[in-house]
């Protein structure tokens, strides 16, 4: 799949096949694959959510919070002067912190399309996370990106 309006690069996202992805996303990846083993990938995604600027209390509400997460997550967003939507976020859990701080960053700034059409899955896969994630986190990371993905899409529509 061509996803429209990016530069792409191919890269494997799972060894199986071939996946293009916009370059930011490709390097994500690239960083993610010279970590040895699943606890440097879990302390790698803490140091994102660190490096992350906070969400401010005045947007900690109600309206923006993440339902279908066991921890709280508040998601923010707001087009830039290109129209593309930028996600700002943020958690009480350093690891959902973490994965708040991938899916802002790999979502921001693209193309409706682009968000609506980006394989969440094969990216999670790709970076080595969904087969550690538990089942409460995984739960809580698709319906984060469900509420991207809607939102994008709303616009789409």
């Amino acid at each position: 799949m061509r996803l429209r309006g990016l530069k792409t690069r191919p890269i494997c996202a799972r060894m199986s096949e071939m996946q293009n992805w916009p370059d930011d996303v490709a390097d994500l990846i690239e960083d993610f694959a010279f970590l040895d083993g699943w606890e440097e990938r879990y302390m790698h995604v803490i140091d994102l959510g660190k490096a992350m600027e906070p969400l401010p209390a005045s947007e900690q509400t109600e309206a923006n919070k993440v339902r279908g997460c066991a921890s709280q997550v508040w998601l923010a967003s707001q087009r830039n002067d290109a129209g593309h939507l930028v996600f700002r976020g943020d958690s009480d859990a350093h690891i959902v912190r973490g994965l708040v701080a991938i899916a802002t960053q790999v979502f921001s700034n693209k193309p409706d399309t682009t968000i609506r059409d980006l394989d969440a899955d094969g990216l999670f896969d790709a970076l080595g996370l969904s087969e550690h994630l538990s089942s409460q986190r995984a739960n809580g990371l698709r319906s984060m990106v469900a509420r991207i993905k809607r939102e994008a899409g709303a616009a789409i529509a």
